[in-house]
C-alpha cells in the first residue's frame, strides 16, 4: 500500500463533506453529528470531527477516517476507495491496481451476463422486429433500449439453456439460479428487462409479453442466492449519485416507471418492484437521501400503499412527501399522456405526508353525519399534532375553523391537549460516550496511547520513560505508533487509521480507545499523572513478581536480596 499517496489524498478531502453527502449532519460546537448508518439508529449518535478528520459512533463504536467510512458505507475495498477519492480531488491513482474480487457466486453472475448479451442480440436481430415495434409504440426508442439493456427471449424452448450448457453450466445450476426449468428456458418470447443488485450486476430478469397471449403480463426471476428482491431497489446503482445531487429520492412502484422518468431527465429514482418495503430497502433509501418522495400508482391500492409506506418511513426519521397521480395512472402512463412539464410540476408541488394523510382521511367521511364529521376533525387534529412547524399547524386550524364553522379557540384547546399528551421530542444534545468500567491503570495506559496520536512529545516521553505496556495489543500499538512517527516525522489519528487499516487487532483496539471519554483539553501536568499511575502499576507488578519468587527461594542470602529490592521499590527508589 502506498501510504504517502493515501495520506496525500486524505489531506485533500474533508471527512465532513464526504459523510455529509451521504447522511445529514448537524453542527454542534466544533464537531458534527448525524444518525449512524452502521446500526439501527434514530437519534444522532455519530460524531464527525473536522479537526481530527475522524468519525466515532458513541452507540455502536464504529470509528475511523474517511477511507474506513466509505469502505463500510459503500462496501468498497481500500483500493477502490483510494481511487474514488483520488478522482474526486484530481490526484492520479494510476499506480493503484484493483484486483478483481471473486466469490463462489461469480459463475452465477457470469451466467446472467451471458444471458443479458444473448437477449440483447435477439432484440437487435431480425427476429426482434415485432418486439421493437411494440416498444416503439410504448415510446421506448433505441436509446432507452441501450441504456436499460432491454432484450428479447425467443420462443424456441431451449436456446438459452443450450447456449449456457455449452459454456460448461449444468442443468442443476441453471435451474437453481432461475434461468432454466428442467431442460428448457424459463423465459419464452418476452421482452426482457434486466434487474440489477446494488452494485449494478444483473441478477435477475423481468420478462413482459408483447403479443396477445393468455399469459401473465410479467414473469420475474425467482428468489435465488444472488437475487433477493427484498434486499434491492431497481435503479439503485444509477440513482445513488443522482439522489445526492438532487438531495431527494423519488420512490416508484415498477421499473417501467423509472425507465419512463429517465426519458424526461428524472434519474433520482428507484423502484420497489411491488409495494412492500423491507428493513433492508429502508436502509438503502436512507443511504440515498433523507427526503423521500413517494410516487406510486394513482389508483386506490397505490394510494393505500403510499399511506402505509409513509408511516413506516416517518417512523425511521425520514422526511416524506407524496405525489398524487390521477386514478388510474401510474408514472409511466401519466408521463406519456401529459409530458415532462406536468409531471415535474406534480413532483415539485408534492404534498407533505401529513397533508396527504388528511386528504385520505376525508375520502371516506359522510359529512352529513355530525358524528362522522366530528370524528374526521379529531383525526385531522391528531395528525396536525404530529407536525413540528407551528405555522403549518395554525394554517390547518384556521382552515378547519372556516371550512366547518367551528370556533378557532375550540380547535386550539383540543390540539394543545394533544400536544401535551404527545411524547416530547428529545432535544438535540451532544451524545455522551459510553464509558466502560476499567481500573485506573488500564485507563492510564489507554490514555497514554490515545495522546500519543495527538501530541508528538508523548511519543518521545514514552521512549524516555521506557514504558512497558501490559498487553500484547497495547505493546503492538505502541510500537506501530513509534515506527510511524519516526518514519513520517509526524502523526495524526486520521493518517494512522490508513496505516493500520489491514491490522485488525490494532484497529479494533484503537476503536475501543476512541469510544472512551478522553478529554481533549488535558493539560501537560495531567498527562504526566498518567505516567505516574503507569509507573505505580509497573512497580506493583514487579513487587508481586519478587514476592512470588521469594516464596520459592530457599537460600537466605538470596531472600535478603529480594527483600531489599522490594523495599526499594516500595520507597520508589528503583
Amino acid at each position: 500500500m502506498n501510504n504517502d499517496l493515501a495520506n496525500t489524498i486524505r489531506s485533500k478531502v474533508d471527512i465532513v463533506d464526504v459523510i455529509g453527502e451521504r447522511i445529514p449532519l448537524v453542527a454542534r460546537g466544533k464537531n458534527f453529528f448525524g444518525v449512524c448508518p452502521f446500526h439501527d439508529d434514530t437519534n444522532p449518535s455519530m460524531c464527525v470531527s473536522r479537526e481530527k478528520q475522524i468519525y466515532t459512533c458513541f452507540s455502536c463504536h464504529a470509528t475511523g477516517n474517511v477511507f474506513s467510512f466509505l469502505m463500510n458505507y459503500e462496501h468498497m475495498d481500500f483500493k477502490e476507495t483510494l481511487k474514488y477519492l483520488g478522482d474526486k480531488v484530481g490526484i492520479d491513482t494510476g499506480s493503484v491496481h484493483i484486483k478483481k474480487k471473486t466469490t463462489k457466486f461469480d459463475p452465477y453472475y457470469k451466467a446472467y451476463e451471458l444471458s443479458l448479451k444473448y437477449f440483447q442480440n435477439n432484440l437487435q436481430s431480425g427476429i426482434g422486429k415485432q418486439a421493437k415495434e411494440y416498444l416503439a409504440k410504448r415510446s421506448i426508442d433505441d436509446k432507452i433500449i441501450k441504456e436499460f439493456e432491454i432484450g428479447l427471449s425467443l420462443d424456441t424452448r431451449d436456446d438459452l439453456t443450450k447456449l449456457l450448457m455449452s459454456k460448461q453450466y449444468d442443468l442443476t445450476t441453471l435451474n437453481r439460479i432461475g434461468l432454466s426449468s428442467d431442460d428448457h428456458d424459463i423465459y419464452l418470447d418476452r421482452i426482457m428487462f434486466p434487474l440489477y443488485d446494488v452494485s449494478g450486476r444483473v441478477v435477475g430478469f423481468s420478462g413482459r409479453i408483447y403479443k396477445e397471449v393468455d399469459q401473465n403480463k410479467y414473469l420475474n426471476t425467482k428468489e435465488t442466492d444472488i437475487f433477493k428482491k427484498g434486499e434491492m431497489l431497481y435503479h439503485y446503482h444509477i440513482a445513488r449519485e443522482k439522489c445526492r445531487e438532487a438531495k431527494s429520492v423519488l420512490v416508484m412502484e415498477g421499473f417501467m416507471d423509472v425507465i419512463r422518468a429517465s426519458t424526461i431527465g428524472i434519474t433520482n429514482t428507484v423502484a420497489l418492484m411491488g409495494t412492500a418495503l423491507t428493513k433492508e430497502q429502508i436502509a438503502l433509501l436512507k443511504r440515498l437521501s433523507n427526503q423521500i418522495i413517494l410516487c406510486l400508482d394513482g389508483d386506490s391500492p397505490g394510494q393505500k400503499a403510499m399511506e402505509t409506506l409513509g408511516e413506516v418511513l416517518l417512523d425511521q426519521g425520514l422526511e416524506v412527501k407524496v405525489v398524487v397521480l390521477p386514478d388510474p395512472d401510474d408514472p409511466d402512463t401519466y408521463i406519456l399522456k401529459n409530458g415532462k412539464e406536468k409531471f415535474l410540476g406534480l413532483v415539485e408541488s408534492a404534498l407533505h405526508y401529513s397533508d396527504f394523510k388528511m386528504q385520505r382521511l376525508k375520502q371516506s367521511v359522510n359529512f352529513r353525519s355530525d358524528e362522522e364529521k366530528a370524528g374526521y376533525i379529531n383525526k385531522v387534529l391528531e395528525e396536525t399534532a404530529k407536525i413540528e412547524d407551528p405555522i403549518r399547524r395554525e394554517v390547518i386550524l384556521k382552515r378547519l375553523a372556516k371550512e366547518y364553522d367551528i370556533g378557532y379557540n375550540t380547535l386550539e384547546m383540543r390540539i394543545n391537549s394533544l400536544l401535551k399528551e404527545k411524547p416530547k421530542e428529545e432535544i438535540f444534545t451532544v451524545p455522551k460516550k459510553k464509558t466502560s468500567k476499567k481500573d485506573k491503570y488500564t485507563k492510564a495506559y489507554e490514555q497514554i496511547l490515545y495522546f500519543m496520536l495527538n501530541k508528538d512529545w508523548i511519543i518521545t516521553q514514552v521512549e524516555k520513560e521506557k514504558i512497558i505496556f501490559p498487553t500484547e495489543v497495547m505493546r503492538t500499538t505502541c510500537s506501530e505508533i513509534i515506527y510511524y512517527y519516526k518514519k513520517y516525522g509526524n502523526i495524526n489519528i486520521a493518517d494512522f487509521y490508513t496505516y493500520i487499516q489491514d491490522k485488525e487487532n490494532i484497529l479494533e483496539f484503537l476503536n475501543s480507545i476512541l469510544a472512551e471519554d478522553y478529554m481533549e483539553d488535558t493539560t501537560k501536568d495531567e498527562l504526566f499523572l498518567y505516567f505516574k499511575v503507569v509507573k505505580e502499576y509497573i512497580r506493583k507488578q514487579e513487587i508481586q513478581r519478587l514476592t512470588n519468587r521469594m516464596k520459592k527461594e530457599v537460600d537466605p542470602i538470596e531472600q535478603a536480596k529480594i527483600v531489599e529490592k522490594i523495599r526499594k521499590l516500595r520507597l520508589g527508589d528503583s
